[in-house]
Formats: C-alpha cells, sequence, structure tokens
C-alpha cells in the first residue's frame, strides 16, 4: 500500500493541471491495446466501435484523454506498425490533438512512451499511404503519468492515472514483465494458460489494485479515473470517489466515461440490432449522468 500510496502521491504532485469549467466536454478511455493486425491484436475486433465513438466525440468537440496502454507494446516492439496498422484510428487522433483536444497518459504496457525521444522520433508524423505523402501525426506530444482536471471556480478536481502504480510486476519489475510477456506468456496463451501478472485477467490482482486506488481517492477527497484493471467502476455518491473507464478490449463491446457539463457517466459502445436487423454500433448510458458536485 505504502509503494502504491508513494508512486500517486509522486504522480499527482508532477502531474499538469487543465482547466475545465460547466460547458467542457471531456471523454476518457483506455486499454485499447492497439497491436498490428496479427492474432495477438486485442484490439482490432473493436476498431469499428472506437472509430465510430471517436467519430461522435469529434463532431460534438470534446477533448478526448486516452488513460494508458493505448498501445501495446510489451507484445510489440516497433510503434511504427501499430501506427501504420491502424493508420484510420491514429489519423482521427491527430486531428483531435491539432485542435489541442488530444492527451495521452501512458501505462505499464506503453511505458516507452514516457521517452521524449521515443514518441518524438515516431510520433511526429505518420505516412500517409492513400496520399503517399508524411503527414503530421502528434508534433511536439509529451505523453503523460497522470493529469489533474480542475474547475477553478468551485475547486472541483478529477486526477486522471493509468492505476498500475506502485505494482510490484508492472511497475517496479515491469521491464522483466514485458520480456515475460513477450517471449514467454504470449506463447503459452494459445495453450489456454493465463499470464499470472496481468491485472486484466486476475480476479485477486483487480481487487488489490482497486483497493489501493479506492483508498487513495477517498483519503483525498477526490475523484480519481483510471484503467489498467479493465473493469468499469462507477459508484454513487457518498460510496467512494475511485472510477474507471473500464476498456476496448471487452469481447462484445468497449465502455468509456465522459464528462459533459458538469456531470460524469459511464457509457458502452457495442454493436446493435435495429428490428428491421439493421446492425448499427450504439451509445448506451450504463451509469449516471451524475454532478461532480455531488461528490462533494
Amino acid at each position: 500500500m505504502n509503494r502504491t500510496w508513494e508512486k500517486l502521491e509522486k504522480a499527482y504532485e508532477n502531474a499538469p493541471c487543465l482547466p475545465i469549467h460547466s460547458n467542457s466536454r471531456f471523454v476518457f478511455m483506455s486499454d485499447c491495446h492497439r497491436g498490428i493486425g496479427n492474432w495477438g491484436d486485442n484490439f482490432q475486433p473493436n476498431q469499428n466501435l472506437f472509430f465510430a465513438a471517436l467519430q461522435y466525440y469529434y463532431r460534438r468537440k470534446f477533448t478526448y484523454i486516452e488513460l494508458g496502454d493505448g498501445d501495446e507494446l510489451w507484445e510489440n516492439r516497433k510503434i511504427g506498425e501499430i501506427v501504420r496498422t491502424h493508420s484510420n484510428q491514429f489519423w482521427l487522433m491527430s486531428e483531435f490533438y491539432r485542435e489541442n483536444r488530444f492527451y495521452m497518459i501512458y501505462g505499464n504496457h506503453d511505458r516507452k512512451k514516457e521517452q521524449e525521444e521515443f514518441i518524438g522520433k515516431i510520433c511526429n508524423t505518420y505516412y500517409c499511404e492513400s496520399e503517399g505523402i508524411e503527414r503530421n501525426l502528434f508534433p511536439g506530444m509529451k505523453v503523460q503519468e497522470a493529469i489533474r482536471l480542475k474547475d477553478n471556480c468551485d475547486g472541483q478536481e478529477i486526477f486522471l492515472v493509468h492505476g498500475h502504480q506502485g505494482d510490484f510486476w508492472n511497475d517496479t519489475l515491469w521491464k522483466v514483465t514485458r520480456f515475460l510477456v513477450r517471449y514467454v506468456w504470449r506463447r503459452l496463451e494459445l495453450a489456454g494458460c493465463n499470464d499470472p501478472t496481468s491485472t486484466a485477467k486476475n480476479y485477486r490482482k483487480k481487487e488489490k489494485t482497486e483497493k489501493k486506488l479506492e483508498y487513495w481517492a477517498k483519503e483525498h477527497q477526490k475523484i480519481l479515473i483510471a484503467g489498467h484493471t479493465h473493469r468499469p467502476v462507477f459508484p454513487k455518491p457518498g460510496e467512494g470517489f475511485y472510477f474507471n473507464d473500464g476498456s476496448c478490449v471487452h469481447p462484445r463491446c468497449i465502455t468509456a466515461i465522459e464528462l459533459e457539463g458538469g456531470e460524469l457517466s459511464l457509457v458502452k459502445w457495442s454493436m446493435e440490432v435495429r428490428k428491421d436487423n439493421l446492425i448499427y454500433i450504439g451509445r448506451q448510458v450504463l451509469e449516471g449522468p451524475v454532478s461532480m458536485k455531488e461528490y462533494q
């Protein structure tokens, strides 16, 4: 607990602070684990859901904040291959970025993004095959460990972080775990073995991680929104301050948390069928909207 507390405290102290107000619109998603289009790319089945959701948020002037593990850099060495495979997703994210409406937080699976030379070298531009030219991607981007959103009028604040901080395997020994995932567990998964270091696949690790995050948020009386566990959490007012946006790799849907007009909502994007059997991508509100002020 102490290690997690120390890491969260440090992340909070070093986090850039973005202003919010009553008309702000933000969407938080995480754990896309974008890959290179092979059998190990868990994002690929949901790429159309993600693209449809991003289009919805782009048209409605939302700011998109990705809360870590956006790209699968434990199983894959080169982010350039990921960008080429999912070029339409990156193109749309670059449109958000061009309008100052996209921020990225790194998680344990894409921690290499904390190195400015890594993200700067790869993500300044990308090659647009349809036009045959280099286009801007995220020039000058700095990927953060955490971000704070603060309303300067009433002092209400949201702390955004991936949620792996202080975890022995996913933080302290993340390079060792990356090696095991890349060269051992990736192969054993084909035989039906689950990775014991994975918080998303281990119920006991999920519980342990969430309790630490819940404790920090409760002690500080601050809304904390994380990812990492892949399990959506949306407490009612008076029941806690820890939220989780879920993931984009669920077999049947992706989930997100929205902040609009000072209210928080947990939403799901999935394939739905109309009465005339027409298939479409739909958005469903699972929890909320609830005003941030109710958590004060």
